[in-house]
């Protein structure tokens, strides 16, 4: 399959990032073909490359966000380096950064600015609360933003708010970072010769309340929000995490009184409690889930989690283990579908999932992440740039 039917080929992302929102965006754009040079600070860099150290001496965030990116070390407080972005945006499709508030317009990099010297250009502003509004400079980072949207209100035990375990804030920033600029995209194709770049406020508040979904509605009009009820569902009953007899934990959730009639008649082994009043509607099986929940655990005590899962698949009862990470890398679904690959990194090749969704048409571009500056001598040589002006502006600072 030939690389150049890849969606975005010929398509050039110029990103103004950190840590993980616009990353996470441009990484996308970047599996899908596009050409993502990654401007970063001469000497530090990305600071989400120093998080941690765990994959070969990388940083686990920095390994997952950044493949097939070209890193450009640039001085945008100097004149020159100020010079050489304005090259590359006319050269450029999309401009995507999630810098401090005020940060690039303080650099002449505004929507406003750059829209009117690059008509074309696609400016996607990632921020904590968008570009105007009572919120407009606080910083904002992932876990503030879960408490912001009301994540952590929602989400935990009775007794404890508990963040989620990944970066949902950022990542919910990153898609719709990613979806919007497609829908820009798209847009000026349609458009013609003659198609305008767009504007895109993407605000990490914005994206996690809309995520928010059932909980926020669940509240409407001052109604009372889910209470926290830990990794059980916090309005449907059975679902959730149940013990074995063997200290193993089994997931499972039903949907609707079909599923509970059998639930009671093949996995409980008692089909009188399917007609149990207590347990007659999901709205009274919640009202009563203390109780059968013992009633549950009782039975699962006398089986191991893989019988029970053994009853569950033979009722077609949705279940799943609670896996590790250890166990998630070696999922046999993944592997049965051929979902790893590997990726180059200055510090050798590592596994890497490809992106969600097999093509028919086209492969994903999974190429090196790079060291930092890895790519700065090959792009200004092609701005025309000389070794001997290279080596001047690296001694100055200025990339």
């Amino acid at each position: 399959m030939s690389p150049s039917h890849r969606p975005l080929e010929g398509i050039t992302v110029i990103s103004l990032e950190h840590a993980i929102a616009a990353p996470f965006c441009t990484r996308q754009l970047a599996d899908l073909g596009a050409r993502v040079i990654k401007i970063e600070r001469p000497g530090v860099g990305d600071f989400a490359r120093g998080y941690d150290s765990r994959v070969n001496g990388m940083s686990s965030h920095f390994v997952w966000t950044n493949r097939s990116k070209e890193s450009l070390t640039l001085n945008l407080k100097d004149e020159e380096g100020r010079r050489i972005i304005d090259q590359l945006l006319q050269q450029a499709d999309v401009l995507v950064q999630n810098l401090a508030p005020g940060a690039a317009a303080g650099l002449g990099l505004s929507a406003q600015a750059l829209q009117a010297r690059h008509p074309r250009l696609i400016v996607c502003d990632i921020s904590g609360y968008g570009e105007d509004g009572p919120y407009r400079d606080k910083k904002a980072y992932d876990l503030l933003i879960q408490s912001e949207a009301g994540f952590l209100s929602v989400t935990g035990t009775p007794d404890d708010v508990v963040k989620a375990g990944c970066s949902i804030a950022d990542i919910a920033a990153g898609m719709y970072a990613y979806s919007n600029i497609l829908a820009a995209l798209i847009k000026r194709g349609r458009e013609g010769r003659d198609g305008r770049g767009s504007h895109i406020d993407l605000s990490m508040l914005e994206s996690l309340a809309e995520w928010m979904s059932f909980p926020l509605y669940y509240a409407y009009q001052g109604a009372s929000a889910p209470l926290r009820s830990g990794a059980e569902h916090a309005t449907i009953y059975p679902y959730g995490p149940f013990s074995a007899g063997d200290g193993k934990t089994v997931m499972l959730g039903l949907q609707n009184e079909r599923e509970w009639k059998v639930f009671c008649e093949q996995v409980l082994q008692d089909a009188a409690l399917a007609s149990d009043a207590r347990f007659s509607s999901n709205a009274r099986r919640h009202e009563h889930r203390d109780i059968l929940r013992q009633l549950i655990l009782d039975v699962f005590a006398g089986l191991s989690a893989e019988q029970v899962a053994a009853r569950l698949d033979q009722a077609q009862i949705a279940n799943a283990r609670v896996n590790t990470m250890q166990e998630l890398w070696q999922h046999p679904q993944l592997a049965a579908r051929q979902r790893w690959t590997e990726v180059a990194t200055p510090v050798g090749k590592v596994a890497a999932l490809l992106p969600p969704g097999a093509n028919d048409s086209y492969d994903y571009r999974m190429e090196a992440i790079p060291a930092l500056g890895q790519h700065t001598e090959s792009i200004l040589s092609a701005l025309g740039y000389e070794a001997g002006q290279i080596a001047a502006l690296r001694e100055r600072g200025a990339v």
